[in-house]
């Protein structure tokens, strides 16, 4: 009987526990494929540049990337289901690989365009896909703490990557950055291989009986609140280098160096306060903290406040985003993680295309400050959204 119960208790300790082989791959395979997203996210508005692009053209470049992704993650995430992760995850990978290699070979605007186009299908499936395996390897009453470190392995890929990025861009050309971008989403395909993945149940059954559709209705409520907070990402990821050097404002490298860390930080109490107090502890903060880094970002007067507005942005995203993608996930039922997920990442790509876009036209028009006075609207927006949808559940309830 004593015996009985001590292999009890050692099969529970197995089950809750988050450090396993696969989840380790994955976030491997993660961080070297953000490594190599990160890479190319300050360093592309600068190759539009050297091609001759002006800010309008960076925005659609920045943008068509994330509309590409959107349009593709309702596929993956059914795909997800009928055809199963390993497939979807590893398809997605090869196609990031082979288009970021190409850029190397965009002598024009129109083949850049292209490749960003199939670049966004690549980081439809891949994103869609790893945020649904890290879901499957993490138990279920630890889902916040489990996102929070699988989120890690991307954060420290950002505290990393626009640096290089950018060092590297002054001293290799174009085509041998985007070479070595290509290389770690190569490293992330080859970690990839080495999971054991979720089988799906039934997948010739389910795929022929799926009912098309775009979305999974339980993911709705966070993926619209967090539509109007990663709009203020467009704003940073096309603009922020530009607007720095008009400002004369050093260090913008060092930027996303704090952004990061401070992402970091949030990571190791935010997903366990999300466990035990739920998304109320985690949203109205972090969006305020959000809110005043967009401000602080208008003003502008001098590298401090910018490394401020790094650190407020950092603690804030990185509260929100692993709690947004728990409460996303966690109401949908099994057959329908993968959608969850394509709902909650289709969110953060549309929030990012649409800035992306839209700031390119304010920022032409009205300058870089308005871009980051509309952030601001954005957030103040989801907090007022956030507080209307508790209301109303708790009428409701």
């Amino acid at each position: 009987m004593g015996e009985q119960l001590v292999k009890q208790k050692k099969q529970v300790g197995q089950k809750e526990r988050i450090w396993s082989k696969d989840f380790i791959l994955i976030c491997l395979a993660n961080f070297f494929i953000f490594l190599g997203f990160q890479m190319t996210l300050p360093t592309i508005p600068l190759f539009v540049e050297h091609l001759g692009g002006n800010d309008q053209l960076i925005g659609l470049v920045v943008g068509i990337f994330t509309f590409s992704a959107l349009l593709i993650r309702p596929y993956a995430g059914h795909a997800l289901e009928s055809r199963g992760r390993g497939s979807v995850y590893l398809a997605g990978l090869a196609i990031f690989v082979l288009s970021v290699g190409s850029f190397g070979f965009a002598a024009g605007m129109f083949l850049l365009f292209a490749l960003r186009i199939v670049q966004g299908i690549g980081w439809g499936f891949s994103t869609t896909a790893s945020g649904t395996i890290a879901t499957d390897l993490i138990p279920a009453k630890r889902r916040g703490e489990g996102m929070g470190y699988y989120g890690l392995s991307g954060n420290i890929a950002l505290a990393i990557g626009p640096s290089l990025g950018l060092g590297l861009v002054g001293v290799l050309t174009f085509r041998e950055l985007f070479f070595i971008c290509s290389g770690l989403g190569l490293a992330a395909l080859l970690m990839a291989s080495k999971i054991t993945y979720k089988k799906v149940e039934g997948k010739a059954e389910k795929a022929a009986n799926v009912k098309w559709d775009f979305y999974e209705k339980t993911a709705l409520k966070p993926s619209m609140l967090l539509f109007f907070i990663t709009v203020t990402f467009g704003g940073i990821a096309a603009f922020l280098p530009l607007y720095a050097e008009q400002k004369e404002v050093a260090g913008i490298q060092w930027y996303f160096l704090m952004f990061a860390i401070f992402l970091m930080l949030s990571r190791t109490f935010a997903g366990q306060l999300y466990d035990r107090k739920g998304h109320q502890a985690v949203f109205i903060p972090g969006a305020g903290l959000i809110l005043a880094a967009m401000l602080l970002l208008a003003w502008l007067p001098n590298s401090g406040v910018l490394y401020l507005a790094a650190a407020l942005y950092g603690l804030g995203f990185g509260s929100l985003q692993p709690a947004l993608q728990a409460w996303a996930v966690e109401e949908a039922p099994r057959n329908r993680k993968g959608m969850a997920n394509a709902t909650f990442f289709s969110s953060f790509d549309l929030g990012v295309g649409i800035g992306a876009i839209t700031f390119g036209q304010i920022g032409h028009i009205w300058g870089y400050p308005s871009i980051y006075i509309t952030s601001a609207v954005s957030v103040l927006v989801s907090i007022l959204l956030y507080v209307y949808l508790i209301v109303k559940s708790r009428q409701a309830a």
